[in-house]
């Protein structure tokens, strides 16, 4: 590789860490409350022994089974598991809900199963535009859970299916999953120390 084209993979590299630095600072800055309050509602449904269920597509999947891996192991705690659940980690469920009903509902038909009045949805979706996470919301709402959507910045459709919605704001789909993870790790942190004390 030549000394110019070390030279601009390094630019572009620099350039893509500090556009996510400059959203997830400014994310902090407008939605600080949001996240605090999303964070305090996890916290009163794991003490009141409901449970959280995540769901989204792509590499929104992999953040629901990511902060679900979390709640359920450990964080930065040894503590008792927190009940969590990702719906989107059973290939035997998604693909008979895919092929027998339609993938749309495929996170819907789950919430029907699973969530209880007091549980909390969350549903993630970079767009707020997917299908299946809306109908996943108001299946949600159906059963008498609490809803949260993590989104970008304009909200899309999930912003009038959830009572409390994180709104990154960016237009970029990397940008947005490097914040909601960021995110999360933070409330997870919250949660542990809320629920379990300080000592690790």
């Amino acid at each position: 590789m030549s000394s110019s084209s070390r030279a601009l993979s390094e630019e572009s590299v620099v350039r893509a860490i500090l556009e996510s630095v400059e959203v997830k600072t400014e994310l902090a800055k407008r939605q600080g409350s949001i996240i605090t309050q999303v964070a305090g509602l996890l916290v009163g449904t794991f003490r009141l022994g409901g449970k959280v269920v995540f769901f989204g597509n792509g590499g929104s999947a992999a953040d629901a089974q990511h902060v679900a891996g979390e709640l359920v192991g450990r964080f930065l705690m040894k503590r008792e598991a927190l009940p969590a659940i990702a719906l989107t980690t059973d290939t035997s469920i998604l693909t008979s809900i895919g092929n027998d009903v339609s993938f749309d509902d495929v996170f819907a038909r789950q919430v029907h199963a699973l969530v209880q009045p007091g549980d909390v949805a969350v549903g993630i979706s970079t767009s707020g535009t997917s299908i299946n996470v809306i109908n996943g919301l108001i299946a949600a709402r159906q059963r008498r859970g609490t809803t949260v959507g993590f989104t970008g910045r304009s909200g899309g459709k999930l912003r009038d299916v959830a009572d409390h919605v994180l709104c990154v704001p960016s237009d970029s789909t990397p940008r947005i999953q490097e914040a909601h993870i960021t995110v999360w790790h933070a409330i997870c942190e919250v949660v542990e120390r809320e629920l379990f004390g300080h000592d690790a």
